[in-house]
């Protein structure tokens, strides 16, 4: 087995001029995650599920190669392709894997996603950990398909993630959201300033807007606000977008309003459902930021198939 990590930070900055910050600035394009979060997070699946002794019932079986499908039980939007792959390689090299859905694509019930090839005890060890990371990513892609298709009907909102995510995995997550039509919020602390409640218990926002400005002047300054109040404030103070938190619908409208002609971008965040997201998207805000998207969404079911299928010699 190949198991490697690294780390790298590859979020955009924002622009340096005050109220100059645009949606297409703070979005990420592409469905395949970082590919040394892949290696990484199959390593550690692997690690977890193989354990120091190896596949124990796998290895009682005679050599041989087998084919088998991964299938979809339901249906929902497909999601964690690199992920599934990595976790094949990591096992054995030889095995092979031909896609037949993308990452993105809608799959209905009974529905053939891969074909995969090899020795027959390397498919099975490989089988449950490529498994979980298809039916986990594909799930969130199925939650935010759900999501942003019901904002569109109401609005221009653009539904977003948000960092409440499954430690180790956020990365990866974030792509099935891409996967799923949605858009990514910041991907750590270190990626633009967020004042929050917490932070506005010890500076004001005028404080926190102008330190960041000094010491940070290329990023994103961000304001949480949960009262109209705190939005003038936030507005006055020059900040790049604001997060109405857990507001109301009217009070929402009511804060487009007075954000009117700042460039100041608006995001709603707390408490927004999958019945109430295309109300939120029709007040006129740029964006939605859901947390059940990465932290509740159901996994999608989905299974591998032992079957008689041949593979192309163009497998992945």
């Amino acid at each position: 087995m190949c198991w490697t990590a690294s780390c790298a930070c590859w979020w955009p900055l924002a622009s340096a001029e005050p109220g100059s910050l645009t949606t297409s600035e703070l979005t990420v394009t592409g469905f395949d995650p970082p590919a040394h979060e892949v290696r990484a997070a199959a390593e550690r699946a692997l690690a977890e599920d193989v354990g120091p002794d190896g596949d124990l019932t796998s290895s009682l079986l005679p050599p041989a190669d087998v084919t088998a499908a991964i299938v979809a039980r339901v249906a929902g939007r497909l999601a964690g392709r690199a992920c599934a792959m990595e976790v094949f390689r990591q096992v054995d090299p030889a095995v092979k894997v031909q896609w037949e859905v993308a990452d993105g694509d809608p799959v209905s019930p009974g529905q053939r996603l891969a074909v995969v090839a090899g020795p027959r005890a390397s498919v099975f060890t490989a089988e449950r950990t490529a498994l979980n990371f298809l039916s986990h990513l594909s799930g969130i892609a199925t939650e935010v398909a759900r999501y942003t298709a019901a904002a569109a009907a109401a609005g221009r909102a653009r539904v977003r993630d948000t960092r409440k995510t499954t430690p180790g995995l956020r990365m990866l997550e974030k792509a099935a959201v891409r996967a799923g039509g949605g858009d990514n919020h910041r991907a750590g602390l270190s990626e633009w300033v967020m004042l929050k409640d917490n932070h506005l218990a010890a500076i004001t926002i005028a404080e926190g807007v102008v330190g960041a400005r000094q010491r940070w002047p290329g990023r994103a300054v961000y304001v949480e606000c949960d009262r109209i109040d705190q939005v003038d404030e936030a507005l006055a103070a020059g900040a790049d977008a604001l997060l109405l938190d857990n507001m109301a619908p009217e009070e929402v409208r009511a804060c487009v309003e007075r954000a009117g002609g700042h460039g100041c971008l608006l995001e709603v965040s707390g408490g927004v459902t999958l019945d109430s997201v295309a109300e939120y998207a029709a007040t006129g805000v740029d964006f939605i930021s859901v947390g059940r998207l990465t932290n509740s969404a159901p996994a999608l079911d989905i299974a591998l198939d032992v079957v008689n299928v041949p593979i192309s010699p163009e497998e992945e």
